[in-house]
């Protein structure tokens, strides 16, 4: 154990994967890591006819990723995470600290341009989207957001007399304010109009609320069934909470939205491959091209690094910077 840093409390749960479920909640990470680690650690012991995790060491766990990459072909980040996932299990749940676990080599990401589309192609895209998921793909454009801060944004979240999005715990814990697209009040305004007859109906009926980050649920038992609190982009139907069993209204589905954009692009014709993330890299190169300075760009994202934000200004350089093409100055043939 590092000096300065408290013991982890004992682990209740009976299960292998119920103990990591239990550490991971315990330490704050998200549903889609726990959902991440718990696929990676059944992964690993399946790739090991089941053996239990606490039977094997650093052999076993570098001819599993080493199948990854070799037999899976799976990308550098993916091989990071399921190291990752597989450190966790060993590290914060087994409580074994073994010298192969510092030793291990994360694979060196490949650092490419990121898919950019110009102002035509996003109209182009939001012309043949229409009702609440044209409008999120306009506030992802118009925001620079990413789309889980989009699904997870509350009502109380969006300030119309400060024209401001509040983003809370963005990427790295972090909040943020972005600005609200002035095009965007009005429908943003009806869109809130429709949130309110589905929060009013689970009101009337009873439901069980929304759900509320960390501690805040136990210390305001309330709040989970309040307006404010209410999600601006709600479900049209309800769903069991993973977590606590409770059934109740959840954001709309990134996967819902996601199906939706995938569609539009090809109704588009953009011979991109272009994801509904592909609109947060348009807002920054947009701006930039724009004449913003990079820094306001940076804020606005949320990176912690200026040096993130850097990689924009290559997707603006790729044109040539302004350098006019020896062939373009060769007589018509």
């Amino acid at each position: 154990m590092k000096s300065g840093t408290l013991p982890l409390p004992p682990l209740r749960s009976a299960r292998l994967l119920d103990q990591l479920r239990e550490r991971l909640r315990y330490l704050h990470y998200s549903p889609r890591t726990e959902q991440a680690y718990v696929y990676w650690a059944c992964a690993f012991i399946r790739f090991h006819d089941r053996r239990h995790p606490s039977t094997m060491g650093g052999p076993e766990v570098e001819l599993f990723l080493s199948w990854l990459t070799n037999k899976r072909k799976v990308s550098a980040s993916t091989h990071s995470q399921a190291l990752s996932a597989l450190l966790f299990l060993y590290g914060k749940v087994l409580a074994v600290d073994l010298p192969w676990m510092s030793g291990l080599d994360r694979p060196r990401a490949r650092k490419r341009l990121p898919v950019v589309l110009s102002p035509d192609e996003v109209a182009r895209i939001l012309a043949v989207m229409d009702g609440e998921h044209q409008l999120f793909a306009r506030l992802l454009y118009g925001t620079g957001l990413r789309i889980t801060e989009g699904l997870q944004l509350r009502v109380k979240d969006v300030d119309f007399a400060r024209r401001a999005i509040i983003v809370r715990e963005g990427k790295g814990g972090k909040d943020r304010i972005v600005m609200l697209p002035q095009s965007l009040e009005a429908p943003l305004r009806e869109q809130l109009t429709r949130a309110r007859a589905l929060w009013l109906a689970d009101h009337e009926a009873g439901r069980g609320g929304v759900e509320m980050p960390d501690a805040l649920e136990r210390k305001y038992p309330r709040a989970g069934h309040s307006w404010t609190w209410f999600w601006v982009f709600p479900q049209a139907t309800h769903s069991v909470d993973p977590r606590s069993g409770v059934v109740r209204r959840h954001h709309m589905y990134d996967q819902t939205f996601q199906r939706s954009f995938r569609r539009a692009i090809g109704l588009a014709g953009i011979a991109k491959p272009a994801t509904p993330h592909t609109l947060r890299h348009s807002f920054a190169t947009t701006l930039l091209q724009n004449g913003y300075d990079i820094r306001t760009v940076q804020e606005l994202l949320g990176h912690s690094d200026v040096s993130t934000t850097m990689i924009y200004t290559h997707v603006l350089n790729v044109g040539g910077g302004g350098v006019r093409s020896p062939v373009d100055s060769l007589p018509d043939i």
